[in-house]
């Protein structure tokens, strides 16, 4: 009787944390304070592709969240990259980051993000800017998939996908 118990009870819990985590919605400063870690991709349509893994750290301040997002890419190439998200309403929020141009409107509908912005994949002396269209999905595992799309000049050049662990 008290192994069926213990059985019933952790099925109970099972069926609990899945529809929490299936009736949770993504929130910035929530999913990304504190560790996360992610494997990604970026291809070209001129066949060129980087792999990638990063460590992001995220610091919330009850308005701005800072994510600290270290990179390093299969060939050994590292960088360091750094979003400042600050919530401007429910599931809104302007972001910044150093390599961006200007700044980007997040909005965030149930489990989906989507924002856009300017890249500057170039130097200064000659710049190639782009325009990323990424869409964040919170997956019912907790996962969350960053899909991206870049173009220029409205044509598309690249993808990028991300996958998100906490």
């Amino acid at each position: 009787m008290k192994t069926a118990l213990v059985s019933l009870t952790m099925g109970l819990s099972m069926v609990t944390l899945t529809q929490t985590a299936e009736a949770a919605d993504l929130v910035f400063e929530r999913y990304f304070a504190g560790r996360t870690t992610a494997t990604g991709s970026f291809g070209a349509i001129n066949g060129v592709r980087r792999d990638f893994k990063v460590d992001l750290d995220g610091r919330w301040n009850g308005k701005t969240l800072v994510l600290r997002e270290d990179f390093v890419f299969s060939d050994g190439e590292k960088d360091t990259k750094t979003w400042r998200f600050t919530k401007t309403g429910e599931g809104r929020y302007s972001g910044t980051r150093e390599d961006v141009i200007g700044s980007t409107d997040v909005v965030i509908e149930g489990k989906v993000a989507k924002f856009t912005y300017l890249v500057n994949l170039g130097t200064a002396a000659k710049p190639n800017t782009v325009r990323f269209h990424d869409t964040m999905v919170l997956q019912p595992d907790g996962r969350v998939i960053n899909t991206a799309w870049v173009t220029k000049y409205l044509f598309p050049v690249a993808k990028t996908r991300v996958v998100f662990s906490r």
